[in-house]
């Protein structure tokens, strides 16, 4: 059976016994049926995994201990993606996010745009940013990497584009427009890209003007009118196939 990996949000050390996220040691103990002295491979983001076995498990609580420090498996990707990416409607937002860290995107801004659906105050913005980190971290036990994409809290398009404009960043900035003639073979990238994708309604006029003015580029996927949750992940493939690792 293959060895489960399990992200900790703390640092580790050979030695330490540590208690599993709640949702991690649920599924070891309930759906994978694992004893303790079953082995695991632990990462906290610190760029190494580190092997494992389980210590304890208890009802509310699973523990594990904390054996040896491996070498780190460098799965990050030489091209730095960041992805500005609309905020979706449910599950949407979970598999762009999923999606888009196995795709190995470094970074990921949730934004709000003059289209986006989902309101989000304070309290709502706080749960909804702990369960984005969940799903980031579920997609990195899965997908191998050791170091979990940053995610910045939901902010508006307008405040980004603002912040960028004045930030000395050499990166290549773009954003998908289908009444653009450029196509996004034409993008020369050596070193980071930043991707913006409007959410289901597509970046408003004045969304793109902001943009524009931020140093943003308007690249076209094509003929045919690509979903929000296609448009961004369909984009990545293509930068990481191009000027990435794929």
């Amino acid at each position: 059976m293959r060895i489960p990996r399990i992200h900790v949000p703390q640092p580790l050390a050979p030695g330490q016994e540590v208690e599993l996220p709640l949702q991690a040691g649920e599924r070891l103990a309930r759906v994978l049926r694992m004893e303790r002295g079953s082995p695991l491979r632990l990462f906290c983001g610190d760029g190494l995994e580190y092997t494992a076995e389980l210590a304890s498990l208890a009802r509310r609580r699973v523990t594990a201990q904390v054996l040896e420090a491996l070498p780190g498996v460098d799965r990050e990707s030489p091209l730095r993606l960041t992805l500005g990416q609309g905020i979706a409607r449910g599950e949407k937002m979970d598999w762009i996010l999923q999606k888009a860290t196995e795709l190995g995107v470094a970074r990921i801004v949730p934004l709000i745009t003059e289209r986006t659906e989902v309101k989000l105050d304070a309290e709502r913005a706080a749960r909804r940013m702990a369960h984005w980190h969940a799903v980031l971290a579920s997609a990195c036990e899965q997908c191998g990497r050791t170091m979990l994409p940053e995610i910045h809290p939901p902010i508006r398009l307008a405040d980004w584009a603002a912040a960028l404009a004045g930030a000395e960043d050499t990166g290549v900035r773009v954003t998908l427009d289908p009444e653009a003639t450029t196509r996004i073979r034409d993008v020369m990238a050596t070193g980071s890209v930043i991707l913006a994708v409007g959410p289901e309604g597509g970046l408003s006029p004045q969304d793109r003007s902001r943009l524009a003015q931020a140093g943003f580029r308007g690249i076209n996927l094509g003929p045919r009118i690509l979903r929000t949750e296609t448009a961004g992940l369909a984009a990545l493939v293509a930068l990481q196939v191009l000027h990435g690792d794929l």
